[in-house]
């Protein structure tokens, strides 16, 4: 860390608006292509008043300014940082970092290079991101398995209990991400800091290959969807369609990839309302043909699978998994940080929104499917043509409800393409920041003009193509290996953000530095983050129990323990092998030897106090409608 890499605090007025470094960029309006190749790409300004070029060689130039603005975004983008962009609507950090992996900044020149992601994720887009990102296959196609599995109590059981985890993960993400927002790579980036480069490395791995994979997985979820209508149309068609769909919305950059996954959220919460609303209506009897139900399936075949104890534990056990899988997404706040306009104000926002997505989208709506499906209904399983429906489809189609069935298997089709839209959409950005800090080839260190890294996207796109499987008769072997790879892996993550938590709030400690140096500190604080690290670790432990022992078989099973498992010997592989590799045996990074400064905002705690004051005074002052508005969002 060198005194380059860090702005000199100032008073507010004297920076607000300032450039602080910069290279000139040319005008948009002013590329010329040259004939040479060793020419190509370059700018000038020595035009005569029509157009042609002073200098004497032969270039040529593309007059159209649309065809001309569009291949010039797909150039290197090395944009001027301004002080003023480092600004939060509420507060201003004392010494934001623009430090970089790769070195110092010369003191003459403060260019953000490589990293300069647009900033185009705003407020409303986080709200209904936090409230409905990842809700897909976990939720609305993974529960079937599970329901079965663990009977509506242990399922119950088993996402209240990971709830509690999640809402802490969430709270220390939230903290982190505001202090080091301009960090690329948000969460993965923190263990390389906090902890120590081997365990950093081992989890921004699994990580990106959880959402490289995740991509294809969605997809292939899709054309199992499908087969709810039809199973005579090659499924490879549909997945054409959606993989192409998903190319053009990332390729409009963050601000195509928000606008649409704010679409798709507002679907998917508006079907999670219909539902629990309809299932209410089903379950008291005034709709379908069974009449009053209650909680007859709740007595029978029970609340639980299995007639013992030990049957009961290991279905709520068997649900850990599944359940960080549906909650995976939630994240997601903390990961956008570098591309969010304002994180001090979306992020704590958001992070408050998790709250209500536990209870509404997911405890809610977990319970009414209990109510409406017995855990041993036969339409549970995968049929031998491969199709699997939802359970949430089940619930209303075996109570005899016409036509809303396919209403919500629309929104459950949509709600994968909204998962594989987000999924191909991080999984670049996660690339990208693994290349940043060395963990990736840098040749995927490249961020064009429009904010896009392409390179990065180029291999999300190849890891894509493997939702091409879905014509194939083993498609739900890779349906069950994909997920294999995907769903413990966010355990490991959730478990590496809130010992970074722990670790950061200990370095503070340490080196005497006051908690008021943080934009936003977590209501659990470092107590809820280690609460979910042991839960965590017990959930581990109990996935591998239940991998190696299936419930309702009574012998060892190794083909359903990698499936459960494979996660973990990857990690295991990464970890061990950047030790070996880097010759780096740290497990920790002392406390006292933590960079607190690198890449994290500092704020001034005075500052920070009196805007808070203003902004609570100011809702005292406001009409009783804005302070509801206000402390509900």
């Amino acid at each position: 860390m060198t005194p380059e890499d860090t702005i000199k605090p100032y008073e507010l007025q004297d920076v607000k608006g300032e450039e602080v470094s910069v290279s000139r960029s040319p005008p948009d309006n002013e590329v010329e292509y040259f004939d040479k190749v060793g020419d190509a790409h370059q700018y000038t300004s020595n035009l005569d008043e029509e157009g042609t070029p002073t200098g004497g060689r032969s270039r040529h130039r593309f007059r159209n300014p649309v065809i001309r603005n569009f291949l010039d975004s797909f150039k290197r983008g090395e944009t001027t940082a301004h002080v003023a962009d480092l600004e939060n609507d509420l507060t201003t950090a004392v010494s934001p970092q623009l430090s970089n992996y790769h070195g110092s900044i010369p003191s003459d020149e403060v260019v953000v290079k490589k990293e300069e992601l647009k900033r185009d994720i705003n407020h409303r887009h986080m709200v209904f991101m936090a409230i409905g990102s990842g809700v897909g296959t976990g939720l609305l196609m993974g529960n079937a398995s599970t329901l079965n599995s663990a009977g509506p109590a242990g399922l119950l059981i088993g996402y209240a209990l990971m709830a509690t985890c999640v809402y802490c993960v969430i709270q220390a993400a939230g903290e982190m991400g505001v202090s080091y927002a301009n960090l690329i790579g948000g969460f993965n980036a923190y263990p390389s800091i906090l902890v120590a480069p081997p365990f950093a490395f081992a989890v921004g791995w699994i990580y990106t290959l959880q959402w490289l994979c995740m991509t294809p997985l969605e997809l292939v979820t899709a054309s199992l969807t499908i087969k709810y209508w039809t199973t005579k149309v090659d499924p490879d068609v549909f997945v054409v369609i959606f993989y192409v769909l998903i190319l053009l919305i990332n390729f409009l950059g963050s601000k195509g990839y928000a606008e649409a996954d704010f679409f798709f959220n507002c679907c998917k919460l508006a079907m999670i309302t219909g539902f629990f609303i309809l299932g209410i209506i089903v379950t008291c009897g005034g709709a379908g043909h069974d009449g009053y139900l209650g909680g007859r399936y709740w007595h029978n075949p029970g609340a639980f699978r299995g007639d013992k104890a030990i049957d009961h534990f290991k279905g709520v056990s068997s649900v850990f998994v599944t359940a960080a899988f549906s909650f995976g997404g939630s994240e997601f706040i903390a990961l956008s940080a570098s591309e969010q306009s304002n994180p001090r104000k979306s992020i704590p926002s958001a992070a408050k929104m998790i709250l209500y997505r536990i209870v509404w989208v997911f405890l809610a709506s977990i319970t009414m499917l209990g109510f409406l499906v017995p855990w041993n209904s036969p339409k549970l399983q995968p049929s031998d043509d491969g199709k699997k429906i939802s359970p949430y489809v089940i619930a209303i189609e075996i109570h005899g409800v016409r036509v809303v069935p396919h209403l919500i298997n629309v929104v459950v089709l949509m709600s994968v393409l909204s998962v594989s839209n987000s999924a191909f959409f991080y999984s670049s950005r996660l690339f990208l920041s693994m290349s940043q800090r060395g963990y990736a080839p840098k040749w995927f260190d490249y961020v064009d003009r429009k904010g896009r890294p392409l390179r990065a996207m180029l291999m999300s796109s190849l890891f894509g193509v493997i939702c091409f499987c879905a014509t194939s008769k083993k498609e739900t072997d890779v349906f069950a290996w994909l997920m294999a790879i995907s769903g413990l892996s966010q355990i490991f993550t959730y478990f590496s953000i809130c010992l970074s938590h722990i670790r950061m709030r200990s370095a503070m400690k340490a080196q005497g530095r006051s908690l008021g140096e943080l934009g936003f500190k977590s209501q659990v604080g470092t107590y809820g983050s280690a609460y979910a690290c042991c839960l965590l670790v017990l959930s581990l432990m109990a996935e591998f129990w239940v991998g190696l022992a299936p419930i309702g078989e009574g012998k060892l099973d190794a083909e359903s323990f990698f499936q459960n498992y494979l996660a973990a010997p990857i990690g295991i592989a990464f970890y061990f092998g950047y030790m070996i590799w880097n010759k780096d045996f740290r497990i920790f990074i002392r406390s006292k030897d933590i960079d607190l400064d690198f890449g994290r905002q500092v704020f001034d705690e005075e500052l920070v106090k009196q805007e808070d004051e203003e902004y609570e005074q100011q809702l005292k002052n406001a009409p009783l409608w804005r302070r509801i508005v206000a402390f509900l969002f």
